[in-house]
C-alpha cells in the first residue's frame, strides 16, 4: 500500500516554446514501495539543461528540469530501498541519485545497460504527471522511484562537489570506464580530451591520475588554463596544428586515445582522423542533432582504431564518481566548477548565465 505525505514543495515548471518558468506548489506525494522523498540541497545546471530551453533537444512537456543534485531524505515509501553501500536508505541519508530509474527485469537490463532500459524514467526530462509532479533537480523536493541508484554520501563534501556527480562526473567514469575494454592500462599513453565542460576536466583529472599524459582541446583560453589545474600537461585551442605541437613537445606522435566531450562535429572529425593505430576515439559530446561526419572505413579497419559511444552511465559509473570525488576533492579545485550559485526562484536568469558559458556549472539553491 502506498504512503502519502504530505509536503510544502516547489517544483519550477517549464512548458516549452521559450516560455518562463512557472512555480507550482505541490501538497502532498504518493510513495509507493521503493521510493524516496528527499529535499533538494543544490541543485547544477546541465549542458543538456540549457540545450532543452534554448530548443536544441526535444523534451516532453511540461515538465521539470534538472537532474544534477544532492539532497536529504526525508520520507519513504513502504519499503525503503537498498543503497549502492548495501544499506537501507534512511530517512536523514544525505544522497545523491542516478540520472534514471529503471526495471531491472527488461533485456537490456539483464545485459548490462540499465541506463537504456526498456520502461526508462529519466530525471529532469519526463512529462510531469500527476502522481510524479517531483521528477526533476529544479525543486525544492525530488520523488525518487523505485530503480534508482541511490548513494549516500555523507557530509565530508561540499554540495558543490557533489550535486554534478549525478550526470557528468558519473559520466565521466562511464567513459574513462569504456577506454578501458581496449587500453585496461592509461599509464604511459597519450590522451587527448576535446571539450574543457565538466565532463571534460573530470575525465583530465581521471586519466592523469591513471598515469595518463593529457592534452586538452578547448576554443576557450580560459577552460584551457583551468584544464590544466585539472591533469592536463597541455592545453591547446581547436588547431590541429597546435595540437601535433603540444603532442611532440611532450614526446608523442599521436594520441592512443581521444575522448570527444565537446559535441563539435569537426572535433569528431579530427579524432578519427588523428587517433593511432590501434587507437581508441570515445564519443561522449555528441548528444544533440549535428551534422554528419564522414568516416572513411578503411581507416579505421586498417588503423585497428575502436570507435565507442557513452551516454548517461550505469550504477557502478556513480559509485566510481563519488569515490573519485572523495580521493581527488583536496588535489583539483571540484567545488570551483560551480561559479555561481542562484535562488530557485530566479532559475531562468541562472539558465541564461549557464549559456553564457563563463562558469562550469552554476547552481541553484532551493531555500
Amino acid at each position: 500500500m502506498n504512503e502519502r505525505m504530505n509536503v510544502d514543495a516547489t517544483a519550477m515548471l517549464w512548458r516549452g516554446d521559450g516560455a518562463p518558468h512557472e512555480p507550482m506548489a505541490v501538497a502532498a506525494v504518493e510513495l509507493a514501495a521503493g521510493e524516496v522523498l528527499v529535499e533538494i540541497e543544490l541543485a547544477t545546471i546541465c549542458g543538456s539543461d540549457v540545450h532543452t530551453t534554448r530548443g536544441d533537444r526535444a523534451t516532453p512537456v511540461p515538465t521539470v528540469l534538472g537532474h544534477e543534485q544532492v539532497g536529504r531524505v526525508v520520507a519513504l515509501g513502504p519499503e525503503a530501498p537498498t543503497a549502492l553501500d548495501g544499506a537501507q536508505v534512511a530517512v536523514g541519508d544525505r544522497v545523491v541519485w542516478s540520472i534514471f530509474a529503471a526495471c531491472a527485469d527488461c533485456d537490456r537490463c539483464r545485459g548490462g545497460l540499465p541506463q537504456k532500459c526498456r520502461r526508462l524514467r529519466k530525471y529532469g526530462h519526463e512529462r510531469t504527471e500527476p502522481r510524479w509532479q517531483l521528477g526533476g533537480g529544479f525543486a525544492t523536493h525530488a520523488h525518487l522511484l523505485a530503480g534508482t541508484a541511490i548513494a549516500r554520501v555523507g557530509d565530508e563534501l561540499p554540495a558543490e562537489v557533489l550535486a554534478p556527480l549525478s550526470c557528468g562526473t558519473a559520466t565521466a567514469a562511464a567513459a574513462l570506464d569504456a577506454a578501458r575494454r581496449t587500453h585496461p592500462h592509461l599509464r604511459g599513453r597519450a590522451v587527448v580530451i576535446s571539450g574543457a565542460g565538466l565532463i571534460g576536466l573530470t575525465l583530465a583529472a581521471m586519466a592523469s591520475d591513471a598515469g595518463a599524459t593529457v592534452v586538452v582541446v578547448d576554443p576557450s583560453e580560459d577552460r584551457c588554463r583551468l584544464s590544466l589545474r585539472f591533469g592536463a600537461a597541455d592545453a591547446v585551442g581547436t588547431g590541429v596544428a597546435e595540437l601535433s605541437e603540444a603532442l611532440e613537445a611532450l614526446g608523442f606522435e599521436a594520441p592512443e586515445l581521444w575522448f570527444e566531450a565537446s559535441g563539435a562535429s569537426r572535433a569528431v572529425a579530427a579524432a578519427v582522423a588523428a587517433i593511432d593505430l590501434g587507437g581508441a576515439v570515445v564519443l561522449i559530446g555528441s548528444v544533440s542533432p549535428g551534422p554528419s561526419v564522414a568516416v572513411d572505413p578503411e581507416r579505421i579497419v586498417r588503423g585497428l582504431v575502436t570507435l565507442t559511444g557513452v551516454h548517461n552511465y550505469a550504477p557502478q559509473h556513480l559509485a566510481a564518481a563519488i569515490a573519485f570525488a572523495h580521493d581527488a576533492v583536496m588535489r583539483y579545485p571540484l567545488a570551483e566548477l560551480v561559479g555561481a550559485t542562484e535562488p530557485l526562484e530566479d532559475l531562468d536568469d541562472a539558465l541564461v548565465a549557464a549559456a553564457g558559458g563563463g562558469h562550469v556549472r552554476i547552481g541553484v539553491r532551493p531555500r
